[in-house]
């Protein structure tokens, strides 16, 4: 595992011997519906039992206003996990998925729709993927103050990649409707 991520540094699947480079993953939670730090919660502990992932930070408690979600949709909860990793892009997204479905996320033709957990891929070192299933980097997250904010409580100086800072991009977002809860925490397990 390393704190700064270095795309040179390699590690061995120790079953076919096969070198993948290690990269740095952030990952946005979300959740609105439910028990939602209990679904963060479980968020970050499955993330944490992944093979291949290594969680180095797990960032404070957010509440936010629904952002382009129905009337009726409530506050989210919403957090930002950084991990190391060898798997790749796509397996790592097809795990989010699964830690989703454990938490009986319903899909909806309903764009937004309130959710009992969301599990974003933001960036996976610099990977880029303009596939359906896979947006890399995430498309809408350098706009949005509930995932800038809590990646940049996690790493001050983190880059958007091909947009820069991400302490600017914050500067530029809405962040009319997020605030901290300092009262709500997530510990990695």
């Amino acid at each position: 595992m390393t704190e700064t991520p270095n795309p040179n540094i390699i590690d061995a699947d120790t079953l076919t011997g096969e070198m993948r480079p290690i990269r740095r993953a952030v990952l946005a939670l979300g959740s609105n519906l439910g028990e939602r730090l209990t679904a963060l919660q479980g968020a970050v502990n499955a993330i944490a039992d992944t093979p291949d992932v290594w969680v180095t930070g797990v960032s404070p408690v957010y509440e936010t206003e629904p952002v382009d979600c129905p009337e009726d949709a409530k506050n989210y909860l919403n957090a930002v996990v950084t991990v190391d990793t060898t798997l790749a892009a796509t397996r790592l997204m097809d795990r989010a998925l699964a830690i989703e479905d454990a938490f009986e996320r319903e899909r909806s033709e309903v764009k937004n729709a309130p959710r009992t957990l969301d599990v974003d891929l933001i960036v996976v070192g610099d990977r880029r993927s303009d596939e359906p299933a896979l947006r890399l980097p995430h498309p809408r997250a350098a706009e949005r103050a509930f995932v800038l904010q809590p990646w940049f409580d996690l790493e001050p100086d983190a880059e958007f990649p091909e947009l820069g800072p991400v302490a600017l991009l914050l500067e530029k977002a809405d962040s009319s409707g997020v605030t901290r809860r300092d009262d709500l925490t997530l510990e990695i397990q």
